[in-house]
């Protein structure tokens, strides 16, 4: 009987292992993917909206850039593209969504929000399409206000 069960243990062993080792590829490879884009605040970043990126669950495509923020800050993100529907959204970093943007008060697709940050952390500026409908050229600004003393 002690015989069986260590060739048992033995059967289990090798499987449950290459399951492990599989499960931490896995968490590797997703870790290595998923890699926001430094946003630094005052400067415009061109860029492509495409179907290669975030897949949103809702269809279409999501696009992340990451920033620092700082409680106080007032921040204005300008996203402008002539092929798509532009929808910005900047969340915080326990992915709440802090405040979005479809369209802009010029009566264009385009998006322009505007935030006061209430708590210093890592945000992130989501670029996507409204309602997942296309894809892309665009540029993104983020730019940080200075208030008037």
């Amino acid at each position: 009987m002690k015989q069986s069960s260590k060739v048992i243990r033995r059967a289990l062993l090798i499987p449950t292992t290459l399951l492990t080792i599989g499960l931490v590829s896995v968490r590797s490879a997703i870790a290595q993917i998923y890699n926001p884009i430094e946003l630094t605040g005052g400067n415009e970043i061109s860029d492509t909206l495409s179907e290669s990126d975030i897949p949103t669950g809702v269809g279409g495509f999501a696009r992340d850039y990451s920033i620092q923020l700082f409680e106080g800050d007032q921040i204005t993100i300008d996203l402008i593209s002539e092929e798509f529907d532009t929808l910005v959204s900047l969340l915080g970093d326990d992915g709440t969504t802090v405040s979005e943007n479809d369209d802009g008060p010029d009566g264009s697709t385009n998006s322009l929000l505007f935030a006061r940050i209430a708590t210093s952390g890592q945000y992130t500026v989501r670029v996507r399409s409204y309602a997942g409908q296309g894809t892309g050229a665009f540029s993104l600004r983020l730019a940080r206000l200075q208030e008037i003393q």
